[in-house]
């Protein structure tokens, strides 16, 4: 065989084809190693009983059916669309089907981020920006409905950063995405925001002259955004989601995802933020100004939020690459060449097969979020009203237990929210022994480490009837009688 014939056989491998593959599986390999860390979340729970009560309806809930402190109230879910995804998977392979396909989320989301960042960076410098995402983004890899939107994100900011890049038309080829983004997770109006941005980099590319051809050349895209984003069985009332939860006030603070990050140990999140400041400080890069100001966005929503730093970490890499790129330069031309035909085969193969394994595994969710004993051996499903833990309102709803609070913090609102989170703590005795009449509350299922439980434990009316690591069950004595 002539050397001609054997290089023309063994095609060349291409880093560019092949890392986004490479990052996809090795992501999706991790979660699935660590399958049971998906379902750490109650919500897990609530949002595949919510997905089941739509299946079986065949309609979207109107008003609550799943607690008795809020039961009537007018409630509608955002995220319908990934509670049917969620549920229907549940039907089919139980929780290791929803850890599958919550896996397969994320990895995909991280395949294409990758696909991104390699038009503009290297293969090396695009991994630091991924494992960096990646260490943001860990603690909130969850079976939620949020996961499921990350792909979305990541393929209609990629789209935007790219027009931003090459000076190009608006992306109407991703407009569908909007639809899709609007019925999977509440958070479409971000998608909306994210326009601006790339409006305004083509206003400032401009002459003054030329701005009103800028203007008609994005108008259209962005009623038409605006027109997808509204295509909801709600119509509109998504895009004012964010507004909802925020209108939580101080309340939020008692929900860990949505408190402001803490300083107080070190952290993945401190530690690549300092090394942010130092790069800057070392005049490693220069951003254009609206680029500057996304990345500030990004980061207040990070620091605001716990929960946010899933935006900076998916998002503010597609902003930065162009940039980054012009400074050290971009990718090889050696990583412009195809890869060989069999590398998406291989991918698909690899991720079947790891798929396989994962489903024959007995995964199921985390068992501090899971009263199963406590429900079952203090008989809660015939105790009447049962006063429980914040973290336990997704069991309940999926063991069809009428909750007192659960994740849906819209419905219970932040007066309600802050009463509950103050009694409970004793910060307001009073207040607790009211709450329990106002609700003519029959049991309490609540944390070992709850202030409340050790008041219960004194208090003649109740007694302790169930405990264990996970909950403390107090019930009612039986009034005497007269």
């Amino acid at each position: 065989m002539t050397d001609q014939v054997a290089h023309s056989a063994v095609q060349p491998f291409s880093a560019r084809a092949a890392l986004p593959w490479l990052v996809g599986l090795c992501v999706y390999a991790l979660l699935l190693i660590v399958g049971p860390r998906l379902l750490a979340d109650p919500d897990s729970y609530s949002h595949i009983e919510v997905g089941r009560w739509i299946l079986a309806h065949g309609s979207l809930p109107a008003s609550d059916a799943f607690s008795f402190s809020k039961h009537g109230a007018p409630w509608i879910t955002f995220e319908w669309l990934s509670e049917v995804v969620y549920a229907g998977v549940f039907a089919l392979a139980g929780w290791p089907g929803v850890v599958v396909v919550a896996a397969a989320a994320i990895a995909l989301a991280f395949g294409l981020f990758t696909s991104f960042l390699l038009r503009e960076l290297s293969p090396a410098l695009t991994l630091v920006m991924v494992m960096a995402a990646v260490v943001l983004l860990a603690p909130h890899m969850l079976a939620r409905p949020h996961v499921l939107v990350l792909p979305v994100m990541v393929t209609w900011a990629g789209a935007l950063v790219r027009c931003m890049d090459r000076g190009g038309k608006p992306p109407y080829w991703a407009l569908p995405l909007l639809v899709l983004w609007a019925n999977l997770h509440g958070s479409v109006v971000l998608a909306l925001g994210l326009i601006g941005p790339a409006v305004l980099e083509a206003l400032l590319r401009e002459g003054r002259h030329q701005w009103p051809q800028v203007i008609r050349r994005w108008l259209p895209f962005i009623v038409l955004a605006v027109a997808a984003a509204c295509l909801t069985p709600f119509g509109p009332e998504p895009l004012l989601m964010p507004l909802t939860t925020l209108g939580l006030g101080p309340a939020l603070a008692w929900i860990t995802e949505w408190r402001p990050q803490d300083f107080s140990h070190v952290g993945g999140f401190e530690l690549l933020l300092l090394a942010g400041i130092f790069a800057l400080t070392r005049d490693v890069v220069t951003l254009p100004v609206v680029r500057a100001l996304v990345v500030i966005g990004l980061l207040h929503f990070a620091l605001a939020q716990i929960r946010n730093a899933d935006l900076l970490a998916m998002l503010a890499p597609l902003y930065l690459a162009a940039p980054l790129g012009r400074r050290f330069g971009g990718p090889a031309a050696d990583d412009a060449v195809m890869s060989p035909r069999g590398l998406g085969l291989a991918g698909l193969g690899a991720l079947i097969a790891m798929s396989g394994v994962a489903l024959a595994r007995d995964l199921r969710p985390a068992p501090f979020i899971t009263p199963q004993a406590a429900i079952a051996e203090a008989n809660l499903a015939n105790a009447g009203r049962v006063l429980n833990d914040y973290s336990f309102g997704g069991y309940m709803i999926f063991a069809g237990i009428p909750t007192f609070i659960d994740g849906r913090g819209e419905l219970f609102g932040g007066p309600f929210i802050d009463r509950y989170n103050r009694a409970l703590a004793l910060v307001d005795l009073g207040d607790f022994l009211k709450l329990l009449d106002d609700y003519d509350i029959g049991a309490t299922l609540l944390t070992p480490r709850t202030p409340a439980v050790a008041l219960l434990d004194r208090l003649p009316g109740w007694q302790r009837v169930y405990s264990d690591d996970v909950a403390v069950v107090h019930k009612r004595r039986d009034t005497p009688q007269k």
